[in-house]
This record gives structure tokens, sequence and C-alpha cells, in this order.
């Protein structure tokens, strides 16, 4: 066996499905096996693999156990001359094991390769070769110095932006994204350090591989798309912690005391620093917009005090009292933004009849409250319509001052029709189109270039693939969508790399898939398009499930010495009302069972099978009632299975 290919797997079934077509297609011509390890996916990854890629040695863990060990599980017993680790988010050229094979074949002293990796819109990653995080560098890297001088040898080390990404090179440090490694080297060196959880085993193993008497090599003359981003959330405090952590350990046990001291410190800063700036960064977004809203309606309602006390209620001097205001506008004002946050007011994207209805709501609740108060309590109903008034013209003019200052998340209009080009056959162009129809993306025009130069007839036909630039030009493209059952891996990369400048998003649709897999950002996670199940999944649609099951637990309660002897199980039902209450479980759902194929929502206390009267269910037609649900989720879909469950609810 000349090579092993092992691909470590959590919760990314669909790139992992891309990414084991373009294996497939590499192997050809070149003796491989495929292992992939799956550390305890819920989201159908094990299933798809045993269906669609029966070849492939498929080890089932029973918890995330971690990067490394996930890989030294497959290594251990691989047959291969040379052994691969690539990441599931990864799409290889149809001739990467055949060049990176026979480069390693043609230099006995290369103990480990990388190649050349590119972003989802085909930008170069710079972590596609490395230096080693000496002291010096991990200083340069951490306090930025890296990033202002790229290709300063001085400072830019850590990326190695000084030497040339279209030429081979001596590296020092491999990414665990595409790392190939020879098997009798691993042999020497020992495999991945299991006590790096899920980074800086890359760097310890590269490292170690140079400390026994080998060499690594970056190899641009193969390229791989490198998604990026679906595991990776660098903003995220977790994530500074374990990757800055992971350096601490790296430090500790391949430096001299008084180097990994230093390191030590200046990593211990790094992690407070970041940590802190992502904390605050997090909590200032978190709160900004609302503590700018809450604000201008306080100042809002003092002005419009000041002046009705003036002007219409106290024209002869006085005022109303203070201690009753202080504790009323700021009930007022929390009123509103909570049924402004229940319509969906502070949903993006922004939708200004969402807060507008929300405000109506929030003051006819005040208006009820306030009738509902003694005499000495109440002090003007005119101050709550004039504050409403405000409240609703505040927060419409912020949101679009926003809008305005070009602010993308509070664009007013953020669903602009995408202009999509599929690029592929007839048949294939059919049926992703058809994917797309079933999905919930809003197309002006959808649009078939041919990749075999064929299809002129279609009447949806732009052009064929050597006139893409050309197409997207005149066309006004936004998008490119590649069947890679019609387009070579390298062609798609290809494409992808010398369109940059187009400003297109560019995704992939795997043949005999549901879904089409793409990225905007090595920051962000790959966007997908799949036939759209989350409906129940949705801010909104979750918000007014919760206030829903809230109702009915109180409405079940008053209605219980009627409801509680028509009960199947008449233990459970107060039990179930306070489980609902409390957040435990939810009316309806797709009842205790765990569905890992769908959202993940609260275990329920009925499904939509229990409204199904006088009828034998099966698991499969209970597993389609549960889809339906799901997709097209609805609050009065709720209330008609609570009601033709009622005496149900305390199962």
């Amino acid at each position: 066996m000349k090579l092993s290919v092992i691909i470590v797997n959590y919760n990314v079934q669909h790139f992992l499905e891309q990414c084991l077509h373009s294996v497939r297609k590499a192997s050809k011509n070149v003796s491989t096996e495929i292992f992939v390890v799956d550390n305890n996916s819920v989201d159908g990854s094990v299933q798809m693999v045993k269906e669609k890629f029966p070849e492939a040695f498929l080890i089932e863990n029973k918890k995330n156990t971690g990067f490394s060990y996930a890989n030294n599980q497959a290594i251990r017993i691989s047959t291969g001359e040379y052994v691969l680790l690539l990441n599931p988010d990864t799409v290889v050229e149809e001739d990467t094991f055949e060049k990176v094979v026979a480069f390693m074949d043609a230099h006995p002293n290369a103990g480990g390769l990388g190649v050349k990796m590119l972003d989802g819109k085909g930008n170069f990653l710079p972590e596609s070769k490395r230096g080693l995080p000496t002291p010096s560098v991990a200083f340069y890297k951490i306090f930025g110095f890296s990033k202002l001088f790229p290709k300063s040898k001085t400072f830019g080390k850590y990326h190695l932006g000084f030497l040339d990404k279209d030429k081979t090179h001596e590296v020092e440090i491999l990414s665990g994204a595409f790392m190939l490694m020879r098997k009798s080297v691993l042999d020497k060196v020992g495999l991945l350090d299991e006590t790096f959880f899920m980074y800086g085993e890359d760097i310890d193993l590269s490292y170690r591989i140079l400390l026994g008497g080998y060499k690594n090599y970056y190899f641009p003359e193969t390229r791989i798309i490198h998604y990026k981003g679906e595991s990776t959330k660098k903003s995220s405090v977790n994530y500074v912690f374990v990757f800055y952590r992971a350096m601490v350990i790296f430090a500790e046990k391949h430096f001299s005391q008084n180097n990994a001291k230093l390191f030590s410190f200046l990593i211990n800063i790094a992690i407070y620093l970041r940590a802190g700036l992502a904390i605050a960064v997090r909590f200032i977004k978190s709160i900004a917009l609302p503590a700018v809203d809450f604000g201008l309606m306080m100042a809002g309602l003092y002005l419009i005090k000041e002046y009705y006390e003036k002007h219409f209620r106290f024209l002869e001097g006085g005022s109303y009292s203070q201690a009753i205001i202080a504790i009323a506008f700021p009930a007022y004002i929390l009123i509103w933004m909570f049924t402004v946050y229940l319509s969906g007011g502070y949903d993006k994207p922004i939708r200004l009849f969402r807060i507008i209805r929300g405000v109506i709501v929030g003051t006819g609740i005040i208006l009820i409250g306030y009738a509902l108060l003694p005499e000495t309590y109440r002090f003007s109903r005119a101050i709550i319509l004039l504050g409403a008034g405000w409240a609703m013209a505040s927060y419409l003019v912020s949101r679009l001052l926003l809008h305005f200052m070009g602010i993308k998340s509070f664009s007013l209009n953020p669903d602009k029709s995408k202009r999509i080009a599929i690029i592929g056959t007839t048949n294939e162009f059919e049926r992703v189109a058809g994917l797309l129809k079933q999905t919930n993306i809003n197309t002006s025009l959808l649009g078939f270039v041919s990749a075999d130069n064929t299809g002129t007839q279609h009447k949806d036909h732009l052009g064929n693939i050597s006139q893409i630039a050309e197409v997207i030009e005149i066309y006004k493209i936004n998008e490119v969508i590649f069947c890679s059952r019609d387009i070579s891996s390298q062609e798609i990369i290809g494409y992808m790399h010398t369109l940059i400048s187009a400003d297109v998003d560019f995704k992939i649709a795997p043949p005999e898939s549901l879904s089409i897999i793409g990225s905007n950002s090595i920051d962000t996670a790959g966007d997908l398009y799949i036939i759209d199940v989350n409906s129940i999944s949705k801010p909104k649609n979750k918000r007014n499930k919760r206030l829903v099951d809230i109702l009915l637990c109180f409405a079940l309660f008053i209605l219980s010495p009627d409801l509680f002897f028509i009960q199947e199980n008449k233990k459970g039902f107060f039990r179930n009302i306070f489980q609902v209450l409390t957040g435990k479980k939810s009316w309806v759902g797709y009842g205790s069972e765990r569905n890992e194929h769908l959202p993940k929502i609260r275990s329920s206390v009925v499904s939509p099978a229990d409204a199904i009267k006088n009828i034998s269910i099966n698991e499969d037609t209970r597993n389609r009632l549960n889809l339906a649900y799901s997709k097209d989720y609805k609050v009065e879909n709720d209330l008609s299975i609570v009601w033709r469950s009622l005496r149900k609810l305390g199962n």
C-alpha cells in the first residue's frame, strides 16, 4: 500500500462527503486506503460514510477523543508507505496524491510535506507554510508585528511570508489540515502527542520530524481548498485558551527551561489579553444596541414629561412624583424592549415592521397594566402614548442611521436576490437548480454555464465554462456553483484562483448530494445550502415556541380540574407542566427520542404522531411527520397537536 489517508470527523457531514468525493478521485492512480475516524458525531456522518463510501475504513468512537488520539488510532493500523492527515473541510485535486507521493519518493530525506492551501474564495492561506514558534517568533505573532510586516525575515517568520508561495521550500512546521508523512519516520519519531487535544499537535510532530534528522517541505505544485472555520472560532474565549495553552505545552516539551519560562510568560500575557478582549468585545456587542435604545427612550420620556408638565398638566407649578417616575419609566422601556424582542425587532436582518409591531403590543400591555393600577399610582396616560411615539421614532431613526452608515448587519435590504451561475452538464444543472429551489435562497437569476461546451439549446444557457469571466461580468453574477461530477477539482480550484478579482462567491455541489458547500472567509464556517429542515431552529420560532409552552402551562394549570381526569397518565400531568415551565421539556416536538438528522430541540411530551388517532404509526411515518414539523414550524401547529393530544399530556 502506497498511501494511507486519515480523516478525523466531528459533526461536519456535508464537508466530509465533499472531501471523500475528492479523495476517491485522487486515489485512482495511487494505491490508497482511506480511514475515517468519527469522534461521536450526531449529524448523520457515520451513516453517510457507510452508505456512500463503503471502501473507507470507518472507526466509530463513542466520545470525542480529540484530534491526536483519533489520528493515532488509524495510523497504528494503517499499512501505507506514506500517511496523510487530512481535514474533512478540504478538497484535493485529482492528481494531488500522485504529485506528493512522487515528490516524497524523489526526496528520501523528506519526512513530511505540506501543500498550497486556498480558502473558499481562492485566496492563498498563509498557514500553508510556517516557521517554528520560538519565543521571539511567538512574541511577534502575539503582538501583531508579523501581521504588520508579513514579508520581513525578522517579523514574518511565523508564516514565512518572505518565501515565495509558488516555489518549493524547506519549512519547519506543516499544517495539520494536510500533513503527509513517511510512515517509517513516524515509527522512528513517534505518533501525535495526545497531550494536545485540538491545537499544537501538528507543530509538535513537525518539530520532532526535524529533530529526527529529516526535512519538511512546502510543495506548491498541487493545491487544496481548505474551507477552515467549521471547528475554529477564533473570536471565542475557548479558542484563545486552548490554542495558546497548546503553545505552552509545546514550549515546556521542547525548549530549554529558561526559554520555556519566557515563552510561557509571553503566552500567558497573550491569553489574558486576547481572552479579555474577546469577552469585552462579545459583551459590548451584545449590550451596546439595547443600552443605546434604553438611553434614547429614557431621555425622550424625561423630555416629554418636562414639556407636558409645564405646558399641560401643571400650569401653575408642581410636578409628577419622582418616586413613581423612577419606577414607571424604566418599567415602560423594559416592556417596550421586551415586546420588540419577542416581535423579532432585535433579529438580523432588521425588519422595521417588527419593531413597530413590538412597540404597539408593548404599549397595549402598559395601558392595560396602567388601568389596573390604583388611582394613587397613575399619573398620565398621555405620557404613555407620547412615550410610545418617541420609542417607535427612536427605534426607527436609529436603525435607519445604522443602515445608511453602511453597517452590513443592520442593512434593511440584506436579502438581495442572488444571481447564480451553475457550471456543469445539463443534467447536473437541473439537479442543482432543483435543489436550490427547495431551499430559502432568493434568486433573480439561475443561469446554466455548460462545462462541456454543449447545452446551448437550454433555455437558461448563459455560456460555456471557457467564457465564465465574461458571463460573470455581463450577467452581474455574484455566486458561482461548480458541479464536481462534471468538473475536476483541479479545474475548480484553478477557476477560483483566477477569478478572485471578480469578487464572487464560490460553492461546490458534490454528485448525488443534497448539499452545496462554500465559504466566504477563512474565519467563518463554510456556507451551506441544503434543503431547509431548520425552520424550527430560527430565533423567532424558538422564541415563539418557548412563549407558547409557557402560556400553555398556565392555561393547562387553570383548566387542570377538568383536564386531570381525562389523562391517560394522571401522575405525569402536573410533572410535565412543571418540566415544561422550567424548560426541561417542550409540549410538542419529536417525542422523547433524539433524531440526529433533525435540528436539536428539547424532548417533548407529545409529537405530531400523537395527534393522529386510530391509525398505527410506524417508525418511518413518525420520522416523516417529525421532518414536516421541523421544516414548516408554526405556532398554530403546536396548538393543534396539543388540542388533538389532550389525553396524552401526562405521558
